[in-house]
């Protein structure tokens, strides 16, 4: 699962628990430069805080990294074997924050993020936060898109190098409600 830590929070700060059915982490990588393989986790859980007068926040998810799914049984059984995610040995996905900068009506959240127990520092873009009242259940939400790149490569993932692409794309859309 996947983590987005969070940073000192001030007594003013709102605290948001993620909706783990209305947050889906997915991505897509080049497959022999034919077309493009795209996947989502099914498992995610995590927490975030938003302060926005204060310009202080952090968002912490966890991703089951057993959960992938890319519509194809044998495929997602060999994503999670040791030539990929190693799901045995590592688990979780996370991503946890260490900045948050909100710029015009979304942010930049820079972190963690660890998979297979390799640890690098990524910056995920949102171009838009949303909160309000829910229409259906009247609880205070708020929801996002978050987006990054990065090298599988350098989280220890090489297996199918050239022909399976190294660059990752990596888009989070997240609900969570307030506490």
């Amino acid at each position: 699962m996947l983590a987005l830590s969070v940073l000192p929070v001030a007594a003013a700060a709102d605290s948001y628990t993620i909706d783990p059915s209305h947050t889906y982490p997915n991505f897509k990588v080049d497959h022999l430069g034919f077309s493009t393989l795209h996947g989502r986790f099914g498992k995610t859980s995590g927490r975030m805080t938003m302060d926005r007068a204060k310009g202080s926040g952090s968002v912490d998810i966890v991703i089951d990294a057993a959960s992938i799914d890319t519509g194809h049984a044998k495929r997602d059984d060999h994503l999670r074997s040791p030539d990929f995610f190693n799901v045995m040995e590592f688990p979780q996905i996370t991503f946890k924050s260490s900045t948050v900068k909100y710029v015009g009506d979304g942010a930049t959240v820079t972190g963690d993020l660890t998979i297979m127990g390799v640890t690098r520092s990524v910056t995920l873009e949102v171009p838009r936060i949303n909160c309000g009242t829910h229409p259906f259940n009247k609880k205070q939400v708020c929801g996002f898109n978050a987006t990054t790149r990065f090298k599988r490569s350098d989280f220890g993932m090489s297996y199918g190098l050239p022909g399976i692409g190294d660059e990752i794309s990596l888009d989070i859309e997240v609900e969570a409600f307030k506490d």
